[in-house]
């Protein structure tokens, strides 16, 4: 452990804990310690930095935990193969969380709606933002046969490129817009190394389950995201029970660095 000062005035400590076969997972805690526990769960080719402006305000209320995926930002590269389900549950075990508020966006709310389902007992709320589900019968189009291409090939800048032109197609200019660049271009190389050791199961089909999720569920989309993304929040919200949608203007798929203000309030508002 390694503390970082404070985050905006709220104590915030640095982390690397050990990860499922091997390796570290880099973590930060931030908050008073007082609040209900909060873990925030990035995308594919990103690392935690995509809730920088989220964690200042979320942890003014709530201990708040946010960690690297394996194999991009700051955890260490795979050398084997891995489960990201298990990860998860290795970092709430490991800060003594019998259970959590779940926050995670695309490849990270995928995880959070797997997590769900397999240990329904550990999640006391899920806030899904332009999430994915596994079991997703994704539109057979030109993508992805160009990510299928880039990784092929192992063409990190092509990687990032259609990661940046697809899904931060509000560019550079827009608010985060530099940070989202730099993420992306730093993580594609790890991000091609990586998903090669990330196990696959072709059993776990989230979409057909959903009707069995319990926790409290908001599912949050940006106006701008692909437009699939739409299609995939519509259907959480009509199939998880109780489940409420909202959708947020100006922003695509790196909605937390695109209009952290309302996306904050509608998670506080939800977590509380």
């Amino acid at each position: 452990m390694r503390s970082n000062g404070d985050l905006a005035g709220i104590p915030t400590h640095e982390f690397h804990l050990p990860a499922p076969g091997g390796g570290r997972l880099w973590a930060e805690r931030s908050g008073t310690g007082t609040g209900s526990p909060v873990v925030l769960l990035h995308g594919a080719g990103m690392d935690s930095r995509l809730w920088d402006a989220i964690v200042p305000e979320l942890a003014r209320h709530h201990d708040v935990i946010r960690y690297d995926a394996r194999g991009l930002g700051r955890s260490t590269p795979p050398d084997r193969m891995f489960c990201d389900v298990e990860d998860l549950g290795a970092v709430l075990d490991h800060f003594g969380l019998h259970t959590a508020a779940l926050v995670g966006l695309s490849m990270g709310g995928e995880t959070a709606l797997d997590f769900v389902l397999a240990h329904p007992e550990r999640v006391s709320a899920l806030g899904l933002v332009g999430a994915s589900v596994s079991g997703h019968a994704w539109p057979q189009d030109a993508q992805p046969s160009a990510y299928a291409a880039a990784r092929r090939e192992q063409d990190a800048a092509a990687l990032a490129e259609l990661e940046l032109s697809i899904w931060a197609s509000m560019g550079r200019t827009a608010p985060g817009g530099e940070l989202i660049e730099t993420m992306v271009e730093q993580n594609a190389h790890l991000r091609i190394s990586g998903e090669q050791h990330l196990a696959y199961f072709p059993d776990r089909v989230a979409e057909a389950r959903l009707g069995e999720i319990t926790a409290p569920t908001l599912v949050v989309h940006g106006d701008r995201d692909h437009p699939e993304i739409g299609v995939i929040a519509e259907r959480l919200v009509a199939s998880i029970p109780g489940a409420r949608g909202r959708l947020i203007a100006d922003a695509d798929h790196y909605l937390p660095l695109r209009t952290p203000g309302p996306l904050t309030e509608l998670l506080l508002e939800h977590l509380r």
